[in-house]
């Protein structure tokens, strides 16, 4: 019988690229995790990986297994949750990453609620930029994924994942404040801060601009969403502003009226596959959802409003 867990390092590899990059991210040394997949080469008979200049790739062989292994973890993190249901209440340690904006606005309610509804739970936030949480719970270093999606991107497709809608987030555009003009003039000449290059928000604002006919003045990039409040509010920036973060806003703010205003992001809860039965899995994916369903919505909207 195949040894599951080194069917999970060769899984590794195939996430990561290399099988530096699997040992760094199962905390293995290189040469240990060679000989693991050596061994695992013997068990199956078959060539597993192929050597491309000083990195490996997975042969045909090995990304069949790799598919194949998908299935049996599924399997497994199914039985796990079946097993779970068992108890009257969530119970037991499970980790979430998550994005700023929702770790400093709506988790400290939603945890609050889980310690008081589930004391035999704890719950641990991490926090993560969305891609690289996504590969953390590909990689099973966290049970969870608090992420959003922007309008145009790409659906995933991932079969190995279970994703649930939370909320729709408004994301409005704003300019300095102190700005007299609000017309394509001014869109254009003011300075604006926008997410890094590549991410999905940047690249849902560049393409909301262009549309509008305009290329932003980008001066400023930062993953940190307060950080663009910050400088709107100062006067040194203009924003796409999610409505998540405006409750931190430090005074009102009147979002441009030349710029669009029916935009939204989507809030996900992402789990593996199989294990979205969990019940501690469950009762944190409720406790935020009941958050965005609290009166002040934490300025969203549940998607049964929308």
């Amino acid at each position: 019988m195949l040894d599951i867990h080194r069917l999970r390092l060769l899984r590794e590899v195939r996430l990561h690229g290399s099988m530096s990059a699997a040992a760094r991210s199962m905390s293995y040394s290189h040469s240990a995790i060679s000989q693991q997949l050596a061994l695992l080469e013997r068990e199956t008979g078959v060539q597993l990986l192929e050597r491309v200049g000083r990195n490996v790739r997975l042969t045909a062989a090995g990304l069949e297994l790799v598919h194949n292994t998908e299935a049996i973890l599924a399997a497994l993190e199914k039985a796990e949750a079946d097993l779970a249901t068992s108890h009257e209440r969530a119970r037991g340690s499970i980790t979430v990453a998550a994005f700023a904006s929702i770790s400093r606005t709506v988790l400290p309610t939603a945890l609050a609620d889980l310690a008081r509804e589930h004391p035999a739970l704890q719950v641990n936030i991490h926090r993560y930029e969305p891609e690289e949480a996504m590969l953390k719970l590909a990689s099973r270093q966290v049970d969870a994924v608090l992420t959003d999606s922007f309008p145009g991107a790409a659906p995933d497709g991932s079969t190995s994942l279970h994703t649930t809608i939370l909320a729709q987030d408004p994301v409005r555009g704003y300019l300095p404040v102190g700005v007299q003009l609000d017309d394509a003039q001014a869109v254009r000449q003011v300075p604006w801060v926008m997410e890094p290059a590549g991410s999905a928000a940047s690249q849902w604002a560049l393409r909301v601009c262009r549309e509008r006919g305009f290329e932003p003045r980008i001066a400023h990039l930062s993953s940190d969403v307060l950080f663009h409040l910050r400088l709107v509010e100062h006067g040194l920036a203009a924003a796409f502003l999610p409505d998540m973060v405006m409750q931190e806003a430090s005074s009102a703010l009147t979002p441009s009226s030349w710029l669009p205003a029916d935009q939204r992001r989507t809030i996900l809860f992402v789990t593996r596959k199989g294990a979205e039965s969990n019940p501690a899995l469950g009762a944190v994916r409720e406790a935020v959802a009941r958050v965005f369903r609290q009166p002040d919505g934490r300025n969203t909207t549940h998607p049964s409003a929308s």
